[in-house]
Formats: C-alpha cells, structure tokens, sequence
C-alpha cells in the first residue's frame, strides 16, 4: 500500500462486491474495516428499505454522509461505500481527500445476477428491470465515481478474494 495512513475506500454500483472484498481486504491487512450500509443499520435499528420508505433518500444520504465521516475518525482502515455514496457532494470530498479511492467496476448484468433475489432490500431496485435499473444508475453515476476513485478495478467474473488480491496489488503498484 502507499506510504500513508489512508483508508481504502471501495465505491461502486451495488453487486460490484465492495462488502464482500471489504471484508477480505481488511483480513489480508489485518485491519478493521467498515460497511456503511451495515453500520447505517445497526445505529438506527432499521433496513436501509425501511430508512427509504420512511424517511426519504435524502434523510438516507445525511446518514451515509455522517456515518462516513465517522468512519474516517474511528480509524478503520477499509471502507465498504453504498453504491449511491457519490452522489453527495460532501461525501465526495471527503473520499478524494482523504481515502484511496477504488471504484469496483461491474457489468449491470452481472451486478443484477449479483443480488438477484434481494431486490426487496435494495429500494433502488424494486422496480422495474433490475439490468436497465442498474444500467440507469450506471450511467446517472459512473462520472461521479470516476471524480473520486484513484483506482479502477473490474470485477465481473472474479471472486472477492481476486478482487481484493487486485486492489491490494493496484495500491502497491505491483
């Protein structure tokens, strides 16, 4: 990895894996790591469809944006973004400025293979065809996650454990 103290920072659409390859990057560098969808979750006690539904995206994105920042202060090392993480413009800032940014890349087909069958989670998701929703989002997104990401990793065919091998041999240039 680069020479500083920096998180890792996944971004990307949903089903490109960022929970997953968090979890075996943080493994591999013996390091805490967070899932923001996850610790969104746990301190508000509801499903991230529930905050949709009750609350709005907009009250979502204010969690995501807070849960972030305290992410960053409480020092973990791996950070598991929400897909939709980048279309909040303080967030942004604070995944260019402060983390290595790494932007999972997947194909919206193999993202809806993906989380096939967990659309009723997913409120992004619950209507209509989730490969030209994904398609959508991709396209409503892709700009923003390329502004914030120093790094690009396809992932469309490999197992989390190659895409963290991945990201770990982009960061340190191997």
């Amino acid at each position: 990895m680069p020479g500083d103290d920096r998180p890792i920072a996944l971004v990307g659409l949903m089903g490109a894996g960022k929970s997953a390859v968090a979890v075996r990057l943080a493994a591999l560098l013996g390091a805490a790591f967070v899932d923001l969808d996850a610790r969104i979750e746990a301190d508000s006690g509801k499903s991230i469809a529930e905050l949709f539904e009750r609350e709005g995206e907009a009250v979502f994105r204010r969690l995501e944006s807070t849960t972030l920042e305290h992410a960053l202060e409480s020092g973990a090392r791996v950070i598991a973004c929400g897909g939709g993480v980048v279309t909040d413009p303080a967030s942004r800032s604070r995944l260019r400025e402060r983390c290595h940014v790494v932007w999972l890349e997947v194909t919206p087909g193999e993202a809806a293979r993906r989380v096939a069958g967990t659309q009723v989670r997913r409120p992004l998701l619950r209507e209509g065809d989730a490969v030209e929703r994904l398609g959508a989002l991709l396209e409503q997104r892709g700009a923003l996650y390329a502004e914030v990401a120093g790094l690009r990793i396809p992932t469309t065919g490999l197992t989390p454990d190659e895409v963290a091998q991945a990201v770990l041999g982009a960061l340190s240039g191997t």
